[in-house]
């Protein structure tokens, strides 16, 4: 299936820069809607603009080697509505149609690349409803669509599924009107309408809708699964904000090795000062997020990246306990138990991670009750700051040999019991 991109706008209050060419937490508007779209069955692009822009999205398409095609619209200000008209001859049967200031997160194209008609949203959550296209359903179609009606049931996302028959109302009201504005056709055609309700998207007008969406695309780039407690409710609160400071800054992989060494800096620290080692420590947890973040809101998420993010990650886990253990531990007892729980702790990121490499597969995807068992990387660094902080350092080696022992024993169990063979 092919989709249609309209990006004839000369946008006036965006500096008269082409929009879908403006980047947002370091990847362009319309690369994002390309890749997305991707994912989801699109092989063909028509992007269609004006005479000014079209050699920079040209150059857009080369440097990124997308299957696109770059159409002119020859007269931009005859309407959005007109531009669609211009893709007429290159789109047959069923097609996408989405804007280039737009931007969706990914459940929402999943989702709406399935429907029909216009794409419309019930519940927004993070558009100004002032500045939004309403529209009116009666019957499961668009009676009504503008900005300024009152009683709407639903806000128009700028995403459409339709077919080439769109293109005989775009010739009508091509020849009866001098502007055609995409409302026009969308209310001619009576578009059937699909429902998609509060999930993120919103169009990107002016530097504050820039800024608006920079900070949304950070905070719905957070894992899927696998976070623990801790950080569900804390870390993810702090470094999200981290991370849209950061997006436009620093790749992940810089990151990552940023974190490492943070984290290795709080190792030695114990060597001077066990509570405020501990803080250090609960800190890079919360760093440790930031790089997933930024990777998945720039989309440049790697296997080499997490790959290498895991491994950093035992370095700094060994190294805080080990040095840990060195300034407070004297008896031979203690240390056995101080050696089990390092190993421990490092088994239980190894069990998860070696399933994916058994399975192909995420084990807290798989096996969704393993993200309900407690232990997780960043629940054992806060208690580990916590008993730091209370100088109980032999009940917490205890602890940590118990609890990841018995964490790694009932991850063994569950794949055992779940998962096929």
């Amino acid at each position: 299936m092919r989709a249609v991109i309209l990006a004839a706008g000369y946008g006036t209050r965006m500096g008269e820069k082409p929009k879908g060419l403006i980047k947002v937490a370091g990847r362009e508007l319309i690369y994002r809607t390309m890749k997305n779209l991707m994912k989801f069955g699109i092989s063909e692009f028509i992007i269609v603009t004006n005479e000014r822009y079209e050699q920079l999205y040209r150059d857009f398409v080369n440097a990124h080697g997308f299957n696109a095609k770059v159409v002119v619209n020859p007269n931009p200000e005859r309407g959005n509505g007109y531009s669609l008209h211009m893709a007429k001859d290159h789109v047959k049967g069923k097609f996408v149609l989405v804007m280039s200031d737009h931007v969706y997160e990914e459940k929402f194209y999943e989702i709406a690349v399935k429907g029909e008609g216009l794409i419309a949203d019930r519940r927004p959550k993070f558009v100004d409803i002032e500045e939004a296209t309403k529209v009116v359903v009666r019957d499961g179609r668009v009676v009504e669509i503008g900005k300024e009606i009152r009683n709407w049931d639903a806000l128009d996302t700028g995403f459409f599924v339709l077919d080439d028959s769109i293109f005989q109302v775009t010739e009508r009201l091509a020849r009866e009107k001098d502007v055609v504005e995409l409302r026009d056709v969308v209310k001619e055609a009576k578009l059937r309408v699909t429902f998609v309700d509060g999930l993120f998207w919103m169009d990107v007008d002016t530097p504050e809708d820039l800024r608006k969406a920079k900070r949304l695309i950070v905070y719905t780039s957070v894992k899927g699964v696998g976070d623990g407690f801790v950080s569900r409710y804390l870390n993810r609160k702090i470094s999200t904000r981290i991370s849209a400071l950061l997006v436009d800054k620093i790749t992940p992989d810089q990151m990552t090795v940023i974190t490492f060494l943070f984290g290795l800096f709080s190792a030695l620290v114990n060597l001077v000062s066990v509570p405020l080692a501990g803080i250090l420590y609960q800190l890079s947890s919360i760093l440790d997020g930031v790089d997933g973040e930024i990777a998945r809101a720039r989309m440049q998420t790697s296997k080499f990246g997490g790959f290498f993010d895991s491994i950093l990650d035992r370095y700094v886990d060994f190294s805080f306990l080990l040095t840990l253990a060195y300034v407070s531990i004297r008896e031979q007892i203690w240390w056995v138990i101080a050696g089990i729980a390092m190993f421990s702790s490092a088994m239980v990121s190894y069990s998860t991670e070696r399933f994916k490499g058994a399975y192909c597969a995420d084990a807290y995807k798989v096996i969704p009750t393993l993200r309900k068992v407690p232990g997780k990387r960043d629940e054992r660094i806060f208690i580990t700051m916590v008993f730091a902080l209370l100088g109980w350092i032999k009940p917490l080696f205890l602890l940590l040999a118990i609890w990841s022992t018995l964490r790694v024993a009932i991850t063994i169990y569950l794949v055992k019991t779940t998962v096929s063979q």
